[in-house]
């Protein structure tokens, strides 16, 4: 089966530095991969890099089989990419129904024609509606993105995802800055997105509680290399996780 999201190779260089060193990874239909690492392993310039916001030094990222590697980061939503910022990526001054109803403007292709948007209204409303329903923002509905707090925020943003119905999503610590309550309802959406069999979801995590819950699959990058690759099991209980995460030296280290 050709893979949904594949990277070969790929390598991002600054200067002497090298972020990420020839990652290769290939990720399938159905299935939830989280990625882990210490701080400045290069899990998020791994995703910058599939996403299109960096330009690899070498290597390449095939999506669906396509090399899409040349391709800025418009084109490859465009193509089926979704990704959701560790930062909220919004319009802020525009209210969260707008926010939605814009992406789902997008996915089906309506631009600026005043007649094909208003003739198509009413259905793009009630689908933002209904997602607006399934992120728990429907009493915000009419309120300025920028008013939202910050968790409501990072629920909007994944009902921007949602309604942009990607292949691929990538979920760049979704939990980060929100408080314990607001955590399950962006984990309940997560869930319902890896149940679809056609969908292939990137997770950047770094509560290792929420990893092991969610993930098919975990893979590990430390010093921007690919340090392992596997069941959740069995990468927790590796050397490179344990020592990064719970501070536990390898044998034979003081």
């Amino acid at each position: 089966m050709t893979p949904s999201l594949e990277t070969v190779g790929l390598t991002i260089r600054f200067g002497g530095h090298v972020a990420v060193d020839q990652v290769s990874c290939a990720f399938h239909p159905g299935t939830l991969t989280s990625i882990v690492g210490p701080n400045g392993a290069g899990k998020t310039t791994y995703f910058n890099l599939i996403s299109g916001q960096l330009r690899a030094s070498a290597g390449s990222v095939l999506l669906g089989g396509r090399d899409i590697t040349g391709l800025g980061a418009a084109k490859r939503t465009r193509l089926g990419l979704g990704r959701a910022f560790q930062l909220t990526n919004l319009f802020p001054q525009l209210t969260v129904m707008e926010n939605v109803r814009l992406a789902v403007q997008a996915r089906r292709g309506i631009g600026l024609d005043l007649l094909s948007i208003w003739s198509s209204r009413r259905s793009l409303i009630e689908e933002a509606d209904a997602i607006l329903e399934r992120i728990r923002l429907t009493a915000r509905r009419d309120e300025p993105a920028a008013a939202l707090p910050h968790g409501d925020q990072r629920k909007l943003e994944v009902g921007i995802l949602l309604a942009l119905e990607p292949s691929v999503f990538m979920f760049d610590e979704p939990t980060a800055g929100m408080s314990v309550d607001e955590v399950p309802v962006i984990l309940d959406l997560i869930r319902d997105v890896r149940r679809d069999p056609e969908r292939t979801v990137l997770l950047v995590e770094h509560k290792m509680d929420v990893v092991s819950e969610l993930s098919d699959r975990i893979i590990v990058l430390h010093n921007g290399k690919l340090a392992a690759d596997g069941e959740p099991a069995e990468v927790i209980a590796s050397p490179v996780v344990q020592q990064a995460y719970l501070g536990v030296e390898p044998a034979g280290q003081s």
